[in-house]
């Protein structure tokens, strides 16, 4: 006969096992998760077996460049110098700052210098680096590198990438020691991590997909690894490909949905809209790129011939669309023109911010009267009702290049305080966007940290 203990333990170790269970499946279905071309019809081949033209490499109007010209465009396309240098500092050098929420990351130096950068390199150690996360010591990198995007480069443009990087002048730099929380702060732990979510494997291409696609595909996912930004990660902070591009926050700001969803993705931008996006930082009627976007462009995408900038914009046309909840569609008209209407109620001093700072060139219609990169009707940044990324620029300012030369976007940062920065923020975004934001003044804080 069972007593009321024994039927209690029997109980326990049922409940016991179903939690074990229960922690198993949703381990499982965190690591076993698709890969980033997963979504699309056909299976991939390996490149020596597909019989279309090859997608990786450099475009036909420089096939027969030297290597390091190749390499120069490979490691555009790669989007190298951004990460790897720091405000001030010289290109490639490294040292820039990574702030995290368990910590501060520091870009290495890869130049060719000897003792501080890469100079010692064999192609083997750099092949190890860039799609392995292990230095030439064997110490392991943190996916900040995103060498579980590089992992799907061909040895050929690898080494191109490494000529053009050992043809630099050599700079002496070493980066500032990371400052990582336990158990971040253990490197080795990055071998599991790696085992776990870096694929390790190269590019295939596949056959039931266009020539443009599978170009697309490498430049996207291999090169200039957008996921990286647009992709929300699992709890191991590895990419979730199951919401591929479906956006997340990145170093402080926020990175949107690239999907093909018209309300809250890329849906509604045309072809030529995007195209002008990725290749100049701005698009009419939906906005201009800035923080870590504008870089990319700046440095990668602004780089790139216009026969890639397609091919991207096919294969991001392609992948599925993905609603962001919180994300409304844009608002397009413009504000009313006057300065007493278009306002939340009792917001002066967001509205004082605003006529003091931004009226003289986004005007309160939100159209500007002098350049259409600094319109604010139709943007994404001034429809998110985060605020972020109008806060961020706010803070920071912003630069884009246009046909006619710089176009520069004073940084408020030190001039207002957070709470007045945070008063414009959600002015702004009340003002000119769908729905009004509450950024307050400790995330305005908060963000002058993450800079």
């Amino acid at each position: 006969m069972n007593t009321p203990h024994r039927l209690l333990s029997h109980k326990g170790y049922l409940a016991l096992a179903v939690i074990i269970v229960v922690l198993i499946v949703a381990f499982l279905w965190i690591v076993v998760a698709p890969g980033p071309m997963h979504f699309a019809s056909g299976r991939g081949v390996r490149l020596a077996d597909y019989r279309g033209p090859d997608p990786t490499g450099v475009p036909a109007t420089i096939a027969q460049a030297s290597l390091i010209q190749r390499g120069a465009y490979l490691a555009h396309a790669a989007d190298c110098e951004a990460c790897h240098t720091a405000p001030g500092g010289a290109p490639f050098a490294g040292g820039l700052a990574f702030v995290l929420p368990f910590g501060v990351l520091y870009s290495t130096n890869i130049t060719p210098d000897s003792d501080t950068g890469i100079g010692r390199y064999t192609d083997e150690n750099f092949l190890q680096a860039l799609r392995h996360g292990v230095r030439a010591d064997g110490t392991r990198l943190y996916p900040a590198m995103p060498y579980p995007s590089y992992t799907y480069m061909t040895d050929a443009d690898a080494l191109a990438i490494k000529a053009y990087l050992f043809s630099l002048d050599p700079t002496k730099a070493r980066a500032p020691s990371n400052d990582l929380v336990f158990p971040f702060n253990q490197r080795w732990l990055m071998g599991i991590w790696s085992l776990l979510f870096n694929p390790d494997r190269r590019f295939e291409a596949n056959p039931a997909q266009s020539p443009e696609w599978n170009r697309g595909a490498y430049l996207v996912e291999a090169m200039a690894h957008c996921g990286e930004c647009h992709t929300p990660r699992n709890l191991f902070q590895a990419l979730d490909n199951r919401r591929k591009f479906a956006g997340a926050t990145q170093a402080g700001w926020r990175a949107y949905n690239i999907t093909a969803d018209a309300r809250s993705g890329v849906g509604a931008f045309s072809d030529t809209d995007l195209s002008a996006y990725l290749a100049t930082g701005h698009a009419d009627g939906h906005g201009t790129a800035a923080g870590p976007m504008g870089e990319a462009v700046d440095k990668s995408l602004s780089q790139l011939a216009s026969s890639d900038i397609a091919a991207m914009v096919v294969y991001l046309r392609s992948v599925p669309p993905i609603e962001t909840s919180d994300l409304a569609a844009p608002k397009e008209t413009p504000a009313a023109i006057s300065h007493r209407e278009g306002a939340p109620s009792g917001d002066l001093l967001g509205k004082a911010v605003f006529a003091e700072a931004c009226v003289s060139c986004h005007s309160w219609s939100g159209v500007s009267p002098l350049m259409r990169f600094a319109t604010l009707t139709g943007t994404r940044a001034v429809n998110d009702p985060t605020a972020i990324n109008v806060a961020q620029i706010v803070l920071s300012g912003a630069q884009r290049r246009s046909a006619t030369g710089l176009v520069v976007m004073p940084a408020f940062g030190a001039a207002y305080s957070d709470a007045e920065i945070a008063a414009v923020s959600n002015y702004t975004t009340a003002r000119f966007g769908a729905q009004a934001s509450m950024i307050a003044a400790s995330e305005i804080a908060k963000l002058r940290t993450e800079r």
